[in-house]
């Protein structure tokens, strides 16, 4: 039996059917199980171990029983909370899909049953494919995208309002609305969308961000439901399109539904004193950082708002890990971003990406480590070989190291180094496990737009998306990008996250349909669209070698070669033509080659020079002989 056959709205199904109290003796008494989480559970796992957090008023006092056939109960834990009672089960392979009953008992009688949905998992769930250097990402903050549905824009018991002229504020954005956009997505060629967390935020303020989870088992019903997300992952599937889900291990947010009755005390780091981060990345590999810095950054408060979350607790490490997994299973993901990965317990982080991977061995997890020292980023990858003998199972990274640097070497002048500062970032792959699996980007939600950054310069804009798209890695973009979003106010998290244009009804302009943009946003989202579009199939830019020359007259040159395929980039930012001498580049660039002007779709034949235009990017797609 499959999961469908179930007709099963999981979570929504869990809450309301939260036990049936059974009467012993005459007597009235009842108990109550107000939930329990993971909401539900697959056979087939790696792990046939699960740990289900049983909470009610009471619980820890009875004692659990299952009957159910290939699924024991191992143990049964008691934490200071009499309200929480933890279960671990042995889910066997040979287990049928159903409904398990969990009772419960005190002195012997039965004062309550659960229903416990065990479910079949999908076809080809254990090998789906992550996402990787074939794919383009396109990274969405949800409340800023596209409003679909704006009967979810105030839901009952919201604490925070409404507000688009505020940028704390809620603006209303949801998941259809990004359905709707999938078309749009898919048009400009990205094969993946990265969305901000979307799980209940029930904050006061502040809480369209997603970062300051209270619930991490429901979708926010400001951006829809738990079964929406779901079918947004199956359609946008359908489309070519993976979903990456945005994942927080590091802390929650203040109202979070634990933080009321906390299981245990040691859940939470530094409860009563806050103490806030020191956000010094460095401790975590610093061999002459003192014990309490280390723990000042791993332990310590982002904000008031955001308890930081204690990972060495060990049923507080089996719920993370199961949460994440259980959104992977339920929702079909094909990958996850994992905020303020290093601010977490390393030796947590371990055990949590190794797990993942495990469960899905062609999963893909980039995780943020926001440092500019490749050093410090590439200690966190799989497969490094770390001084400390730490052993990390993170695939991927963003590459914050090449972000800061494509800026500076864009709006440098070349006697100040220039582009000799990307190529010396570049020199340094070296540091990497897997430089080719690293998430490259030149902006996020995090930072100033790009167009803000760039002094919005047209030529500039023009060469960081050829970079982003053509150099070793992943490339993401941030939504608005192709349409020139700029701030205006400096470090302001509201305004570097503000509206797409068109995602609201009665917006005069539509980045969606074209309709009110300027000529240049046009010709911006058309260059977006023509680069990424070609970037699917070109398969030497997804994992050809790479080969760049020391920058030139301005410019900047690189290769990428697979095959029979080479792809010849040229950066230029001299306010004259260029003329190249093609003998520097035999190498790779045989006399005679054929090539194509990806951005221009014209042809040439490359012969002893090539003269690229002033402040230009240039992609010239050539078929040549294979190289040693």
């Amino acid at each position: 039996m499959r999961e469908g056959q179930f007709n099963v709205r999981v979570t929504t199904l869990i809450r309301l059917c939260a036990t049936l109290a059974l009467a012993a003796s005459g007597n009235a008494y009842s108990q109550r199980i107000e939930r329990i989480d993971p909401p539900s559970w697959w056979i087939g796992f790696d792990s046939s171990e699960v740990e289900l957090l049983v909470h009610g008023k009471g619980v820890a006092d009875l004692t659990p029983e299952i009957r159910y056939a290939g699924v024991a109960l191992r143990s049964s834990t008691r934490l200071a909370s009499p309200n929480y009672l933890f279960l671990k089960l042995d889910v066997s392979s040979s287990a049928q899909p159903g409904r398990v009953p969990i009772t419960l008992r005190r002195n012997g009688r039965a004062v309550a049953t659960y229903d416990y949905p065990l479910l079949a998992r999908a076809a080809g769930s254990r090998t789906r494919q992550g996402f990787n250097s074939a794919d383009a990402i396109y990274l969405i903050t949800p409340d800023r995208f596209a409003n679909g549905d704006s009967a979810n824009d105030r839901v009952a018991g919201s604490l925070d309002r409404v507000d688009r002229t505020a940028g704390g504020a809620r603006h209303g954005g949801d998941l259809e609305g990004v359905r709707r956009a999938l078309p749009y997505i898919a048009g400009l060629g990205f094969t993946q969308i990265w969305l901000n967390p979307v799980l209940e935020n029930a904050q006061p303020a502040y809480s369209y961000h997603g970062y300051a989870i209270t619930d991490a088992y429901k979708v926010d019903p400001r951006y829809g439901s738990n079964e929406q997300l779901r079918a947004l992952s199956m359609e946008a599937r359908q489309k070519g399109i993976g979903l990456i889900s945005d994942v927080v291990t590091n802390h929650i947010g203040a109202r979070h539904w634990w933080m009321s009755d906390l299981p245990s005390p040691d859940w939470i780091n530094v409860a009563d004193s806050k103490r806030f981060t020191n956000h010094m990345h460095t401790t975590v590999q610093d061999p002459y950082a003192a014990p309490a810095d280390r723990l000042g950054y791993t332990s310590g408060w982002f904000d008031t708002s955001m308890p930081d979350l204690n990972q060495r607790q060990p049923q507080l490490a089996n719920y993370l890990i199961q949460n994440t997994l259980w959104w992977i299973e339920y929702a079909g993901l094909s990958g996850l971003r994992v905020d303020t990965y290093s601010y977490s317990d390393r030796d947590f982080m371990a055990a949590f990406s190794g797990r993942i991977m495990r469960e899905y061995p062609n999963f893909n997890i980039v995780g943020e480590e926001w440092h500019n020292d490749p050093s410090i980023v590439a200690y966190w990858q799989r497969g490094k070989a770390n001084a400390d003998g730490y052993v990390s199972n993170l695939p991927s990274l963003m590459d914050f190291p090449l972000e800061s640097t494509l800026l500076e070497a864009l709006l440098e002048p070349e006697a100040n180094k220039g582009f000799r500062k990307l190529y010396e970032r570049l020199s340094t792959d070296f540091v990497y496990a897997n430089p080719s699996n690293l998430v490259v980007f030149a902006d996020n939600h995090d930072i100033d737009r790009l167009y803000t950054r760039l002094k919005r310069d047209p030529a500039l804009f023009r060469m960081a998306m050829v970079a982003v798209a053509t150099l070793r890695g992943i490339p993401q973009l941030y939504y608005g990008t192709e349409v020139l979003l700029a701030n205006t106010r400096l470090n302001d998290d509201g305004d570097k996250r503000q509206d797409f244009p068109g995602g609201w009804s009665g917006d005069k302009v539509n980045g969606f349909s074209g309709e009110g943009l300027t000529a240049e946003q046009r010709d911006a989202q058309d260059f977006v669209r023509t680069l990424f579009t070609w970037r699917r199939g070109a398969a030497a830019v997804h994992s050809g070698r790479l080969r760049h020359y020391t920058p030139e007259k301005d410019s900047y040159v690189y290769f990428r070669q697979l095959g029979t395929q080479t792809v010849m980039v040229v950066l230029n930012k001299s306010s004259q033509p260029v003329t190249l001498d093609l003998e520097r580049f035999r190498e790779q660039l045989p006399r005679g080659a054929q090539a194509r002007n990806v951005l221009t779709n014209t042809e040439q034949v490359l012969e002893q020079t090539l003269t690229v235009a002033p402040r230009s990017a240039t992609i010239l797609d050539l078929r040549v002989p294979a190289t040693p």
